[in-house]
């Protein structure tokens, strides 16, 4: 393992990782963004669809789909993270694949090493790429490289979706409970 071991070399690591701690967050914020006009610009999409496959409209006229901004399609926070939970549930899964003949290790430690790595924990027991020589290594970076950025892009992305349900959760309960309070106090 890499560590800065001067004053100069520590130094820098702090004010390089305050920059790109923070670079890193404004890009899986814009990576959720992209994913959330994705999936908007797909609903909008199927809708047209419908609405044009239905039969509503009457033979000859056509209906302006443009009127529809696509503001106004945001997906549920309940969509995107489903989405999500699927999307590095699969990218883990297919990881560990990789991950447990080439490394040597059980699909479980795998899985647990995926979980661990993507979510930027990073405890150290297990780490990929360390052997020497690897068949097919420069393939096997590379597929490692894509799955580590799409694993940690979803996860991180999911980790933000939860986020916004658990608050959700909690202003729920916190205007049941002054619905309950308050006309006590009165």
């Amino acid at each position: 393992m890499t560590t800065p071991v001067t004053v100069a070399g520590k130094v820098f690591l702090i004010f390089y990782g305050l920059l790109g701690c923070a670079a890193t967050i404004l890009f899986f914020n814009l990576f959720l963004e992209r994913i959330i006009t994705l999936l908007a610009v797909v609903m909008k999409a199927v809708r047209e669809r419908r609405i044009r496959n239905s039969g509503l409209l009457p033979p000859g006229i056509r209906h302006d789909f443009s009127a529809y901004s696509l503001p106004g399609w945001k997906p549920s926070v309940y969509h995107v993270m489903l989405i999500l939970g699927l999307s590095a549930i699969t990218i883990s899964c297919c990881a560990s694949a990789m991950y447990t003949p080439v490394e040597g290790w059980a699909y479980l430690d795998s899985l647990y090493f995926c979980f661990v790595t993507f979510s930027t924990i990073g405890f150290g027991d297990f780490v990929s790429s360390q052997s020497d020589a690897y068949k097919y290594q420069s393939l096997y970076r590379v597929a490692n490289f894509f799955f580590m950025l799409m694993g940690v892009c979803c996860i991180y992305s999911l980790f933000n979706v939860i986020s916004i349900v658990i608050k959700q959760v909690l202003n729920w309960i916190l205007e049941k409970m002054s619905c309950l309070f308050l006309p006590a106090l009165q």
